[in-house]
């Protein structure tokens, strides 16, 4: 990074279109900056589920898309990090196919993403995500070859 501030990001209400002005962008940089630029408490949130991710998933990949966060193995994307006014969303894009089965359904999302709103630090179930990434990471989406394990 050139060690200035990312410019804010601007929050969205609801799913329908980007998450935020975020700038579409390949690897951990963007995504780091994509974070450094949330209002608390989603920075918080954000960071945690990064880390998270990134120690349940040694062969981790990340890219800004769509305005989220996007994290994903060999050529496929497994799972988003989205912020928007009041929470985090972590939606699992083969969602339907975790055991078991994240709760929310978001819009514009396809038929088969499913994840969790997360509000706080203290409401993320890390045993929980760790189990629906390391699912995840054995059907990537978007050109991923399905993985054993």
């Amino acid at each position: 990074m050139n060690g200035q501030e990312p410019a804010p990001i601007t929050l969205r209400t609801g799913m329908e279109g980007n998450a935020s002005d975020a700038k579409t962008a390949d690897g951990d940089q963007p995504v780091f900056a994509y974070i450094a630029s949330l209002p608390q408490p989603q920075r918080a949130i954000a960071e945690q589920i990064d880390a998270l991710a990134a120690r349940t998933l040694p062969d981790l990949r990340r890219a800004v898309k769509w305005g989220m966060a996007y994290y994903g193995v060999d050529d496929g994307w497994c799972f988003t990090s989205g912020a928007f006014v009041g929470h985090v969303k972590v939606m699992f894009i083969r969602g339907t196919e975790l055991d078991p089965r994240p709760p929310v359904t978001p819009v514009g999302m396809g038929k088969q993403t499913r994840g969790v709103e997360v509000a706080s630090v203290d409401a993320i179930d890390a045993p929980r995500l760790e189990s629906w990434m390391r699912q995840a990471a054995t059907m990537p989406f978007a050109g991923g070859k399905r993985r054993s394990g």
